[in-house]
């Protein structure tokens, strides 16, 4: 039987099973998986309109169009899915098997605190520490995520709490979903005088996904028009039943400034974790967890913020986080002070990475440098692929030659550097989701942690592309390269000021818009013949003004019968620039002599109209 024909070319068929890719695959690895010649699924897709060559990575939405013409079904691995994959390739158990019920240990619960920006969270935390971080930050608002241990006394016994503070401005949704995600209970900060506001109901929303429970935290009571009651009714509406209205969430009345209710909003996060879950885990296992924030520090390279969830991590483990491996260098808890080991819940900064680990990817310890070197370039690998996966644009034959015919396709290209890999993540997603319409785009080519370096200046010289600077600054002769090559590099300390600013600049790349502004009219009362001049249109200006050499069209009964411009323009005896409604004048049109009596001449022109 022979084979049908897709798109002009005979293609064997499936039999509809499924096929499981890696975000980023290729059409060869297609091939491989369905056993067909890869020549033929390029002239496939180029035949349907679609130019890909054998080892490009395809586009999500192409590979499912070309598996449904082939009849399989094309499954794309989630990275976590991958990564699990690609551990248990080395044999590495990650996750749920802790060992027997004798081997678990109880552990403290992992706090996030949540909520609007300027609610108050990270005074709340700051209170409770006694240090003053948000001092620090730029225009009081929390960019990246920290993580800190405290104690409290419960019931005459000592226990700790380890907090995660999420960033509340919007652009910071995925860490604080990350956030969200790490953590065993969610305490919700609302201003008692400022009520629930839009990301307080985001944030809940996180941790409603997260199925964790929530402690609500009630601040800013010492504030004049504080209303607490109100605070319970909102979030009554939502879900969240105060245990005073008979519902089973603990609310919190407290103040940052005075320190009212700290004590008991601690109370309520041992109590809440010791009914609601069982927070116990194995301490003898190798370390594994997840890295909340990461930077790059000028003396001691790569450091990142990480939470131990099961096992130990001891200094000397060969370890892996994200993309970056090593051997533990030193182990910082969040007084700074060195400590030799990081048990289950215990958040530390972890030196000896050879490179930045992006916020919330994953950390294990392996059993030796080799095998974590194996593993990061494998994760590195498929990053790569899954970032040219996200940048690949569809474009058809059509839209090809629609291109070439407009003339080159309007982009602006950034490289991001931040000091933490979490608000380069959080820059990029906002700037990811400025729309200004099809006629240009915005493309990141390249993002990372830590100072401008010259290699990121020499990548922008060559693709044309812009510098985005967030809280860093250049290093060794990069500003001089920069000035040299001609390189534009903006710095930002707040995102809200890097978001405007690009949305402005992407707007400058639009084409102008022009609308039609009329300007006046004036009915043609007389005709005069100059052997000079030729035709001179008497004229009685009814409406407006008529400006020499503006444009205009001749009207006669309504129809336009030519457009063209005013030439001359005379009142009385003088040459004139402008007359006015009301006033008579003599008009000329350039090229143009076929008028009559009681025609018209509009003048306008073309005003630039700014874009909404």
């Amino acid at each position: 039987m022979q084979a049908p024909e897709i798109g002009g070319v005979r293609v064997r068929q499936g039999d509809g099973s499924t096929v499981r890719l890696a975000r980023g695959a290729s059409l060869t690895d297609l091939s491989e998986k369905i056993n067909v010649d890869v020549s033929n699924l390029v002239q496939v897709l180029f035949n349907l309109g679609e130019m890909v060559t054998a080892t490009q990575t395809v586009a999500e939405d192409t590979l499912a169009v070309l598996a449904t013409e082939l009849n399989y079904k094309i499954e794309i691995v989630s990275p976590e899915d991958e990564d699990r994959e690609l551990l248990e390739s080395f044999d590495i158990e990650f996750g749920e098997n802790e060992g027997g019920e004798d081997e678990l240990e109880a552990r403290p619960p992992v706090v996030t605190v949540m909520g609007h920006v300027d609610h108050g969270k990270t005074k709340l935390l700051d209170a409770i520490r006694k240090t003053n971080v948000v001092a620090g930050e730029a225009g009081g608002i929390t960019q990246a995520i920290g993580a800190y241990q405290v104690a409290t006394e419960v019931d005459g016994q000592e226990r700790k709490i380890t907090f995660i503070d999420t960033p509340g401005h919007e652009a910071f949704t995925a860490m604080r979903a990350r956030g969200a995600k790490s953590t065993d209970i969610a305490v919700l900060v609302v201003a008692a005088d400022d009520g629930v506001m839009p990301q307080t109901i985001e944030a809940l929303n996180h941790a409603l996904a997260a199925e964790v429970p929530i402690v609500v935290a009630v601040n800013k009571i010492d504030r004049e028009g504080a209303d607490p009651t109100k605070v319970r009714g909102q979030l009554a509406e939502y879900g969240l039943v105060p245990e005073e209205y008979g519902g089973d969430t603990m609310f919190v009345d407290v103040s940052a400034i005075t320190g009212v209710g700290l004590e008991q909003l601690l109370e309520a996060v041992v109590l809440t974790a010791d009914a609601a879950l069982d927070l116990r885990a194995n301490p003898e296992m190798d370390g594994q967890g997840v890295a909340i924030e990461a930077h790059l520090d000028k003396g001691r390279g790569p450091v990142a913020t990480v939470l131990v969830q099961r096992g130990t991590l001891h200094v000397g483990d060969s370890i892996v986080a994200g993309t970056g491996y090593g051997r533990v260098r030193a182990l910082l808890d969040d007084h700074g002070h060195n400590v030799d080991e990081a048990p289950p819940s215990f958040p530390v900064q972890v030196l000896g990475l050879t490179a930045v680990p992006g916020a919330g990817d994953s950390f294990i310890v392996v059993d030796d440098d080799r095998m974590a070197r194996q593993i990061a370039e494998r994760r590195a690998s498929r990053l790569r692929m899954a970032a040219q996966a996200a940048g690949t644009r569809r474009k058809t034959l059509d839209q090809l030659f629609d291109s070439l015919e407009k003339g080159e396709e309007q982009e602006l290209r950034l490289i991001l550097k931040g000091d933490g890999a979490g608000s380069v993540e959080a820059l990029e997603d906002a700037l990811a989701k400025i729309d200004v319409g099809d006629e240009v785009s915005l493309r990141v080519i390249d993002r990372g942690v830590g100072a401008i370096t010259e290699t990121n200046v020499s990548l922008a010289a060559a693709s044309n592309a812009v510098i985005v600077g967030f809280n860093v600054r250049p290093q060794g002769k990069a500003t001089e390269m920069a000035d040299r090559e001609g390189v534009d590099i903006r710095y930002y300390s707040v995102i809200y000021a890097a978001i405007d600013e690009i949305e402005a600049a992407l707007k400058g790349l639009l084409k102008p818009i022009y609308e039609e502004a009329t300007l006046g009219q004036a009915e043609i009362r007389e005709i005069f013949r100059s052997s000079r001049a030729g035709i001179i249109a008497g004229c009685m200006v009814t409406s407006g003004s008529l400006r020499r050499n503006s444009k205009a069209r001749l009207l006669r009964e309504g129809v336009v019968i030519t457009e063209t411009s005013i030439s001359s323009l005379r009142r009385e005896k003088d040459d004139a620039t402008e007359v006015r409604e009301g006033f008579e004048c003599g008009v000329t049109l350039a090229n143009y002599s076929d008028i009559r009596t009681g025609d018209v001449i509009e003048t306008f022109e073309m005003r630039e109209k700014a874009r909404s």
